[in-house]
């Protein structure tokens, strides 16, 4: 069972599981905490009901601490495993799992944005929202894919089969700060089979002024008036460090998410 007192101390287990160092957690905790208070430590209970106890009283759950529940959220942000899975590693069942999700995953969100780190969702409101972070207007646009379980109906199997993974995804684009990593912008959920310019597109995006973009081939043919474009090309060293064969072994393949730190894949799974 994941409990928060023994598994702080391997950090590197604590990141792997949670998207982020304890010091991250730690930061914020108090803000999550202060939240679910406010929400919570009323009148009702969490089903909605009036209290019939005090707070605090009665047989106290799997969840009992603020930090339990934290990590119990995070850890279903980072991994997102079936929730018959996260009630195995919590003690709990499947539908138990189920009623804290749903309490905690819109805590999670509201702290995050009180905090300030939460990604504009939408791309009308992104110039507006970089205007509070003094940083250079330097910004790389990517669509980033996730596995998910197939569906049973075969219009919905072909809309999100995706030919570039090979397999059933939902996608979103991300814009995020060349420099600092940070992400400014997670778009809407779109199926697998969804070219990336064809959501930035839908989604009208407002770039700041005297911005410049970053983008690879997925989005070429998309050209922001007012913004400079940019797209990476290799260089002739890096090309002739190629094998020369195609027929190349990866011992430890790579799946899930394209984003690289672990604040940014937390972003992307739209919290």
């Amino acid at each position: 069972m994941v409990i928060y007192v023994n598994i702080k101390r391997d950090r590197g287990k604590f990141l792997a599981l949670t998207g982020l160092t304890v010091k991250e957690f730690n930061s914020l905790l108090p803000v999550f905490a202060e939240v679910y208070r406010k929400r919570y430590a009323g009148r009702k209970n969490l089903a909605g009901r009036k209290r019939t106890r005090a707070i605090g009283g009665g047989r106290h759950g799997q969840l009992a601490s603020m930090e339990q529940k934290l990590l119990f959220v995070l850890v279903y942000q980072k991994t997102y495993p079936l929730q018959v899975v996260q009630g195995e590693l919590f003690g709990m069942s499947q539908s138990g799992a189920n009623r804290w999700l749903h309490c905690l995953l819109p805590i999670l969100q509201e702290a995050l944005k009180v905090m300030g780190v939460a990604p504009e969702r939408d791309g009308r409101q992104f110039a507006q929202a970089e205007k509070q972070h003094k940083e250079s207007r330097d910004y790389i646009i990517d669509g980033t894919e996730r596995r998910r379980l197939r569906p049973k109906n075969r219009e919905k199997q072909a809309l999100h089969y995706s030919g570039k993974k090979k397999a059933h995804t939902d996608k979103n684009i991300v814009i995020a700060h060349a420099t600092t990593q940070r992400v400014g912008y997670l778009s809407p959920t779109q199926v697998g089979k969804t070219h990336d310019k064809k959501i930035a597109e839908q989604e009208n995006i407002s770039y700041p002024r005297q911005a410049r973009l970053g983008k690879d081939t997925g989005f070429q043919g998309d050209e922001p008036s007012g913004l400079k474009t940019y797209q990476p090309k290799k260089s002739h060293a890096e090309k002739n460090c190629r094998p020369a064969t195609s027929d190349i072994t990866v011992p430890y393949p790579v799946s899930g998410s394209e984003l690289n730190t672990p604040s940014q894949a937390s972003n992307a799974r739209g919290v």
